[in-house]
């Protein structure tokens, strides 16, 4: 690690410090429609080390340039969307929508700065693709897929596909054997029968930062 990645390390820890508790009160206020709600102290720790750990993710998987910004700021709206689908079953448009626009944006200068547009053509036919595919999941099975995870997907197909296919294909399977886990596990426990509606968006989040990880540090192409 040079000193450059060293001091953007050093940012996204700061970063996570400062706009950690911004995120864990926009989380709960975008849950539950209510601009008084206030997140508990748990909640707002977890936020924090949940955004540090992301944010150091992206400057260690892809160094700095401009495709980090898109990373980050997918990090965030995944912290903020999780959030919101654990406590409410819903993915905000709100976050959704811009964090596609940014990461389409940052992929964009990336490939001007470095003048590869392989990666960003890549990034924009596997979000077309992923968003096409669970949309028709959804149109056969609506109870098994909402639509705000259709537009996760979407999100995730331009974030993962963008680091190849490989880790497309990984990080949606990731995302559905956590999710097949954690459903087992609920209904294992009695905590949740067959039939209990659980948030998907989670999983398929942490499929997607587990592909990444697991894809290891992306090289300037």
């Amino acid at each position: 690690m040079d000193s450059l990645e060293l001091v953007a390390v050093a940012a996204a820890v700061v970063c996570a410090v400062v706009l950690g508790p911004w995120l864990a009160r926009a989380s709960v206020r975008l849950a539950f429609r209510d601009a008084s709600a206030r997140p508990a102290p748990v909640r707002v720790v977890l936020t924090v080390l949940a955004l540090g750990a992301l944010l150091t993710g992206a400057v260690l998987l892809v160094g700095v340039r401009p495709a980090t910004l898109a990373l980050a700021w997918a990090g965030g709206a995944a912290v903020v969307l999780a959030s919101v689908d654990l406590l409410v079953h819903r993915l905000p448009d709100r976050v959704t929508y811009p964090a596609c626009a940014v990461c389409a944006l940052a992929f964009t200068v990336d490939a001007a700065v470095l003048d590869a547009w392989g990666p960003l053509v890549r990034a924009l036919v596997a979000g077309a693709a992923a968003f096409a595919v669970a949309a028709a999941a959804a149109a056969v099975s609506p109870a098994g897929l909402g639509f705000g995870d259709v537009k996760l997907l979407g999100l995730l197909g331009v974030v993962l596909g963008w680091a190849g296919w490989g880790v497309l294909l990984a990080g949606v399977f990731l995302g559905l054997l956590a999710g097949a886990a954690v459903s087992l596990g609920l209904v294992v426990t009695r905590r949740a029968g067959w039939r209990t509606a659980l948030p998907f968006g989670p999983p398929l989040l942490a499929g997607a930062v587990l592909a990444l990880g697991l894809a290891g540090p992306i090289p300037l192409t």
